[in-house]
């Protein structure tokens, strides 16, 4: 069945996986990004998918951009919250800026993506969330505290949103990606990739449509007893 999805940070990286897997799914698919104009004229070219420009970390921003998407695609039953940044330093040198960016943007970010989205769904009886996690949210990393901070605190956003959604028809899971070969990650430096990949039982970094395969399996009809969930997709990297 088609429905409306909202992909936050859907331009680019698994973003742009996830939302390509939805539309091959044959759902109407809305793309929010942050600042890059250019990659998100060039995605809605490339796939037909409108690309919307909101900051996730605002609250009257996503509202209102969540707004102009319903109002002209239709009301959103699947919303998938994956927009993140990293501000990643030693905590004794991290600064309380970088802890506020991280925070506000992975962590409030997903009260701003699906707060305003929540009583439609109620009303319609049917809802998808799809929070966007990490490996780093399960086991920590150097670093990021920040970003682990904000990567855990999803996961209790997912297990008590399913509570309060599940007889209203509404599934909230998770999904925690390990090291993937987006174009952040293939950036780094060839010696420091060779060393994440020999942590990586799979052998291998893992590919952005792997994750959308997750979110679509999650957004269907056939994963509606499957709630509070978290799916770890890293290559056997950790276990929880």
């Amino acid at each position: 069945m088609a429905r409306t999805a909202l992909v936050t940070g859907g331009s680019r990286g698994i973003g742009a996986a996830i939302s390509k897997a939805l539309k091959a799914e044959g759902h109407n698919v809305a793309a929010t990004y942050a600042g890059n104009d250019e990659a998100a004229a060039a995605f809605t070219a490339e796939t037909g998918i409108k690309t919307y420009k909101w900051n996730v970390a605002d609250y009257d921003e996503s509202t209102a951009g969540i707004a102009k998407v319903e109002a002209e695609i239709g009301p959103i039953d699947i919303v998938v919250a994956n927009a993140g940044i990293t501000r990643d330093a030693p905590f004794h040198k991290m600064t309380p800026e970088q802890w506020h960016q991280v925070v506000d943007t992975n962590l409030t970010g997903v009260f701003n993506t699906v707060h305003p989205i929540w009583p439609g769904m109620r009303e319609r009886k049917f809802g998808r969330v799809i929070v966007i996690s990490s490996i780093n949210g399960q086991k920590g990393q150097f670093a990021q505290v920040n970003y682990a901070a904000t990567k855990a605190g999803d996961l209790g956003i997912v297990k008590s949103l399913a509570q309060e959604g599940a007889r209203a028809g509404i599934t909230a899971n998770a999904i925690c990606p390990g090291y993937i070969a987006t174009e952040m990650v293939m950036a780094v430096p060839e010696k420091v990739r060779d060393s994440i990949v020999a942590q990586i039982p799979a052998g291998r970094l893992g590919e952005p449509e792997e994750i959308a395969h997750c979110v679509t399996f999650l957004a269907s009809d056939d994963s509606q007893f499957i709630n509070g969930s978290t799916i770890s997709a890293n290559g056997g990297q950790f276990f929880v």
